[in-house]
């Protein structure tokens, strides 16, 4: 098969629709390679290598997110970009693993703190990443925590276990940007 048979966005595409079909532990190159009827080879004409694929699926997801338009104060613009960042993670399977890995890795999805960094509009820059990094990794941690719950659930492994994602979330983001206001502040 031609190499050129798919571009890059279709290889892509294509990767999202396995991930959500089944899981980020079953996204195999030979399984991607499958689904577009090619030989495994054919794709790392596209990516050099399965993580270089997953961080482009990886952007992807946090461009999923909506763009949140200014509001009242910083404070709530930094909330609803952390919001709108959890509902793209939620909207792809295993989206808060396959972030959180490339982000842990250094291949991308730089966007969502940057993101989240420019939505808190406060001076101290060093202050603005630090709040950022943290209410990103709170992001991801309680939409990771929901997805497992979630798989679980889907397997019958576990009785209903309940989500807890969205108040504790929204109290926790809140928590970090009352303490940088009050840092602020002072």
């Amino acid at each position: 098969m031609n190499a050129s048979r798919y571009s890059k966005a279709d290889v892509l595409a294509a990767a999202i629709r396995l991930l959500d079909e089944v899981g980020l532990p079953d996204l195999t190159m030979r399984k991607l390679a499958t689904s577009l009827d090619v030989q495994p080879s054919a794709l790392y004409w596209h990516y050099a290598n399965k993580q270089s694929l997953l961080a482009e699926v990886s952007n992807t997801i946090v461009a999923f997110s909506k763009p949140v338009t200014k509001a009242a104060t910083w404070q709530e613009t930094a909330k609803l970009e952390a919001l709108s960042l959890r509902d793209a993670l939620l909207a792809f399977r295993d989206g808060a693993e396959v972030v959180s890995s490339t982000l842990a890795l250094g291949l991308g999805a730089d966007q969502a703190l940057e993101r989240l960094q420019t939505s808190i509009a406060i001076d101290n820059q060093e202050l603005a990443h630090a709040a950022a990094e943290s209410i990103l990794f709170l992001v991801l941690g309680q939409v990771w925590h929901d997805q497992q719950r979630m798989q679980a659930n889907s397997l019958g492994v576990a009785d209903n276990l309940e989500l807890t994602g969205t108040p504790n979330l929204e109290i926790g983001i809140q928590l970090i940007l009352d303490g940088l206001s009050t840092k602020v502040k002072a």
